[in-house]
């Protein structure tokens, strides 16, 4: 299995990229949204590119680091989902608006302000809203109305619509629930744009994130653009979810077995250095392709253990390859400088993680 990589090495499945990224550019065209995917996940100009070729009107970034190196790239339509503070990040963004159109979220008025200090022509921004996380934004409805309008009131900003990530939709326990969340996630947005046309603030982007609910939310009536992100690797949580399978996981980590000290065990030569530890201790929360029987007990830092069941025990010596699919790709593909495309079982092209660490 790719003899000519060492171990362990990042391996990305060019062909199921390819068809996650045509499976959810359909989705958005199917219902009429824009599809602004989250680069986060990959990190690489290459495949933001196969992204807009196939549809996207534009990326979605976290950091300012993230959409430097996209704009070095020739990206010039950026949603930096993030708050921006503090007067260095201020001057890249200025120098950053000069290249791409870019537009920032936020949840204060203090954020705002800054922006407005910048110059130049108003910044737009889209007010992020709670709708369940529990991590930026007020609730929706008039917390977020309320607040919609003090920003509005700042100078230099341009308030053009509301935001959210439905974070929380990853506890959904049954496909029921996580297309009632979706619903909710996009309907509690129109619901607060429509209460801020009632105070006066029309507002005509009503966004929202995920890439379990991005299916379901795209279909709200007055949702105008979706931002899924892992939906180009998938990874175990997505299968968990119900909205990837091992062949659409495009993101293995290729490992190789360095120990059999009983007869259950196995242990890789990957651990959270490469695999990272989000999502440990859930049921097959790391996945090993075509291997089923073989179960992951724990991370160290360099190794991974896992576990035979009965009947499977002469399996897996010393030297034998697998590939991983981890719990979180966003987390997994930050921690590898480079990446090796895979087409038809082998290797032809290598990417350069270009984003990766750009934490600022």
């Amino acid at each position: 299995m790719y003899p000519e990589l060492d171990t362990p090495s990042l391996v990305i499945d060019l062909d199921a990229v390819r068809a996650n990224v045509a499976e959810m550019a359909k989705a958005a065209a199917t219902h009429g949204v824009r599809l602004r995917p989250h680069i986060k996940t990959h990190k690489m100009p290459e495949l933001a590119r196969m992204q807009l070729d196939a549809g996207a009107c534009g990326i979605t970034c976290a950091k300012l680091g993230e959409a430097e190196v996209m704009a070095d790239a020739g990206i010039d339509d950026i949603l930096l989902a993030f708050p921006i503070w503090g007067e260095p990040k201020l001057r890249r963004l200025a120098a950053l608006r000069e290249r791409a159109r870019v537009r920032v979220s936020l949840d204060s008025p203090e954020v705002a302000a800054g922006l407005g200090r910048m110059g130049g022509p108003p910044v737009e921004v889209l007010v992020e809203v709670d709708t369940g996380q529990h991590r930026l934004g007020r609730p929706p409805g008039r917390p977020t109305a309320d607040l919609v309008a003090e920003i509005a009131a700042v100078p230099g900003v341009e308030v053009v619509g509301l935001l959210t990530l439905a974070g929380h939709a990853y506890h959904s326990r049954t496909p029921a629930e996580l297309a009632e969340t979706a619903r909710r996630e996009g309907e509690d947005l129109v619901a607060t744009a429509e209460l801020c046309a009632r105070d006066g603030i029309e507002l005509r982007e009503i966004s929202v994130g995920s890439t379990p609910t991005a299916r379901y939310a795209a279909g709200v009536a007055g949702v105008t653009e979706i931002r899924p992100g892992t939906y180009i690797f998938n990874d175990t949580a997505m299968m968990r979810l119900g909205v990837a399978t091992e062949e659409t996981a495009a993101a293995r980590v290729l490992t190789t077995v360095i120990a059999r000290s009983t007869p259950e065990r196995v242990v890789f030569d990957a651990g959270t250095k490469c695999l990272t530890s989000d999502g440990i201790g859930s049921p097959d929360w790391i996945r090993a392709v075509g291997l089923p029987h073989l179960h992951l007990d724990f991370l160290n830092e360099e190794h991974a253990v896992a576990r035979l069941d009965p009947g499977h025990h002469d399996e897996l010596p010393v030297g034998t390859r697998a590939q991983l699919i981890p719990s979180h790709a966003c987390s997994a593909v930050n921690l590898f400088d480079v990446a090796y495309g895979v087409e038809n079982g082998q290797v032809t092209t290598e990417l350069r993680v270009a984003a990766r660490g750009a934490v600022r």
